[in-house]
């Protein structure tokens, strides 16, 4: 089974407004909403996909009833961890000439919760599979990723980590198996420029020197790249499409890696996968279907 840990979920409450005036009484043109989150991302994409999975994470109040109960709704199998005060957040994505989101911060996770937390994922075996993505709330440990990641190492799990800065730096020692920052956060981590296919390459090669088993590189409008734990290095070109939403679609692009890994065992087919995933997102309002997945995949 596939396990997703998001620490902080939310509820996007996302408004689309012709002209937003501050200090004025602004009316929507359009809303929506939808159960947010790296890892539930991560789970949705992977459901719509046919793979099943658990996500996992900190729920509290009648905003975390409603996300539960939504997720189910929809088809998701749910393990959280329901906490006794506070709520989880509402996001607000502002949808106008400029986009502007304005993130909740959500209820206290305390030492007994991330213990809770542990107790969950000491159940898995090697015959399973971690995907950890997101940041750390400010009420939990700094370390938690290592914490995890150690945890983990020594049941052979195969972890997945979806972070940047030194959440990821810290935990290639334990060697997970796919790790996915975008160019940007990847010239950040190494400290020098990411202006090149062949700058990326290497900086995908030295974080695999660094311990990660496979590393792929998002890269917006530029494709992607994949430096593979055989030392196999591939890239492939951004799918072409009309941008409506990138929210997710990094998300999107982990789910669909992992799917095409699961179902083919080939790195090749994954990367393709992957790509068409988070092509397929940033082309839509919301996190895509399997058929949008699959008419991106067949460009």
């Amino acid at each position: 089974m596939i396990y997703t840990v998001t620490f902080n979920p939310a509820i996007d409450y996302v408004i689309a407004l012709d002209d937003f005036r501050l200090g004025s009484i602004n009316r929507t043109t359009k809303e929506d909403y939808n159960f947010g989150g790296k890892g539930i991302n991560v789970s949705i994409i992977l459901k719509n996909l046919g793979i099943d999975s658990v996500a996992l994470g900190f729920i509290s109040g009648f905003t975390g009833t409603a996300l539960r109960h939504g997720l189910e709704a929809e088809g998701l199998k749910t393990d959280f961890i329901e906490l006794a005060n506070g709520f989880t957040r509402i996001n607000v994505k502002i949808r106008g000439e400029n986009e502007t989101e304005i993130n909740g911060q959500g209820p206290n996770i305390d030492a007994e919760a991330v213990e809770r937390l542990f107790e969950k994922l000491d159940g898995l075996t090697g015959d399973d599979m971690l995907i950890v993505s997101g940041s750390v709330p400010a009420t939990m440990p700094e370390d938690i990723y290592e914490r995890i990641l150690a945890r983990m190492a020594e049941k052979d799990i195969t972890v997945t980590v979806d972070a940047t800065g030194k959440l990821l730096m810290n935990v290639l020692q334990y060697h997970p198996f796919l790790i996915k920052p975008n160019d940007k956060e990847l010239a950040e981590m190494l400290g020098r420029p990411m202006e090149t296919t062949e700058d990326i390459i290497q900086g995908a090669k030295d974080l695999r020197e660094l311990g990660a088993r496979n590393v792929l590189i998002s890269r917006g409008a530029k494709g992607a790249c994949l430096v593979t734990e055989d030392d196999e290095t591939m890239t492939i070109d951004a799918i072409k499409g009309d941008v409506v939403n990138t929210v997710g679609a990094g998300d999107s692009m982990v789910a669909g890696f992992i799917a095409g890994y699961i179902k083919t065992g080939d790195y090749k087919y994954a990367l393709r996968l992957g790509n068409a995933a988070g092509a397929a997102t940033a082309c839509s309002t919301g996190l895509a279907t399997r058929e949008d997945i699959e008419g991106k995949l067949n460009q």
